[in-house]
C-alpha cells in the first residue's frame, strides 16, 4: 500500500461529461491505498481462506449464475445502444471471465474482475481494509497533479494505460488486443500506484447521484437518500426501499479517446449494486485510524 497525505484538491472536472462538474475543492485525511487494483491471486487467496462465492457464481432470480461480458462485434455498429456489445453471459465469473471456458491461468497479476459491490467489500473488510469513497480515489489517482486531466498531466496519451486504441468497439490496435493487463505493466503515478485509469473500473463506497447532485450541502455520499439512481432495489435497515448504485472511478480497457473519454481521475459513472463484468474491479484503502487500530 502506498500513503497518501491528507490535502484539499480540485475534485470533478468541466468540459468532459455533465455528471463530473462542477469543480469543488474537497479535503480529504491522509489513509493508505493498494498500489494497484486486487489481483486474481489476491483474490483467489481470500476465497481459498473463506470459500466466499461471488455474486455471479450464486443462482439468479431469472437464470443460471453469469455475468456481463464484452463481445466484440466483427465490424462498425451503432454506437447508441451498448447492448450490441455487451452481453449476460451464463457461466461467466472471476474465474471464467469470457464464461466457462475461459480461465484465468497465466493471469494471476492481472486485476481481478466479475466482482459485484458487495464481493469487493468482503474482500476488503476479510483483508482488515475498506473500499475508498469516491474522494479518497479521485485525490490518489490525481498522483499529486491537483486539476489536470490525467494522472501524468493534460494531454490523452493513448500508451500510458491500458485503454482501447482503435475504432469501438470492433477495431482494437492495443498491444495484446483487448483485455485486462497485468498490473504494474504501465507507469506509475506521483503517488506510486499503477494502473488508477484505463485496465478497470473500480468500485468506491459512494452512492452514486447525477450530475452535481454529489456536492448537495450537507448530503453524504455513503447514505442512499433520495433518487440515487435508477437501478436495483435495496432494503435500508428502517425499512425503506431506495434504488442504490455506487460510484465506479477511472474507466477501463474499453475506454477510448475517440469514443468513452473516460480514463481520467475525475470520470465516474454508476454501477449497481449487485452487479459485475469483465471490466471492473476494486482497489482497498485503509485509513489512519484503522492503521493505529
Amino acid at each position: 500500500m502506498a500513503w497518501i497525505p491528507g490535502g484539499t484538491f480540485a475534485m470533478g472536472a468541466e468540459g468532459f461529461y455533465p455528471e463530473e462538474a462542477p469543480v469543488r475543492k474537497v479535503t480529504v485525511d491522509g489513509f493508505w491505498i493498494d498500489s494497484h487494483p486486487v489481483t486474481n491471486a489476491e483474490y483467489a487467496l481470500f476465497v481459498q481462506e473463506t470459500g466466499y462465492r461471488t455474486v455471479a457464481e450464486r443462482p439468479a432470480d431469472q437464470g443460471p449464475p453469469g455475468s456481463m461480458v464484452f463481445v466484440q462485434p466483427p465490424g462498425p455498429v451503432p454506437l447508441r445502444d451498448w447492448r450490441v456489445w455487451w452481453e449476460l453471459r451464463p457461466g461467466a465469473s472471476w474465474r471464467h471471465p469470457f464464461g466457462p471456458e475461459s480461465s484465468i491461468r497465466g493471469k494471476s497479476a492481472h486485476p481481478v474482475v466479475h466482482v459485484a459491490y458487495e464481493d469487493a467489500f468482503a474482500y476488503a473488510k476479510w483483508a482488515g481494509k475498506d473500499l475508498p469513497t469516491e474522494a479518497e480515489w479521485e485525490f490518489a489517482a490525481r498522483g499529486g497533479l491537483d486539476g489536470a486531466a490525467y494522472p501524468w498531466g493534460d494531454e490523452p496519451e493513448a500508451g500510458r494505460a491500458n485503454i482501447w486504441q482503435g475504432i469501438f468497439p470492433w477495431l482494437d490496435r492495443s498491444e495484446g488486443g483487448h483485455g485486462t493487463s497485468p498490473v504494474g505493466a504501465f507507469a506509475a503515478n506521483g503517488y506510486g500506484l499503477f494502473d488508477v485509469v484505463g485496465n478497470v473500473w473500480e468500485w468506491t463506497s459512494d452512492y452514486y447521484r447525477s450530475g452535481n447532485a454529489r456536492f448537495d450541502a450537507g448530503d453524504d455520499p455513503l447514505t442512499p437518500v433520495g433518487d440515487v439512481a435508477e437501478n436495483p432495489r435495496v432494503d435500508t435497515p428502517a425499512g425503506a426501499a431506495v434504488f442504490a448504485s455506487r460510484v465506479l472511478k477511472g474507466g477501463s480497457y474499453l475506454c477510448s479517446i475517440g469514443y468513452d473519454h473516460r480514463f481520467r481521475p475525475a470520470a465516474r459513472q454508476p454501477e449497481a449494486i449487485d452487479s459485475g463484468s469483465c471490466h471492473v474491479g476494486f482497489r482497498c484503502v485503509r485509513r489512519q485510524a484503522l492503521q493505529a487500530g
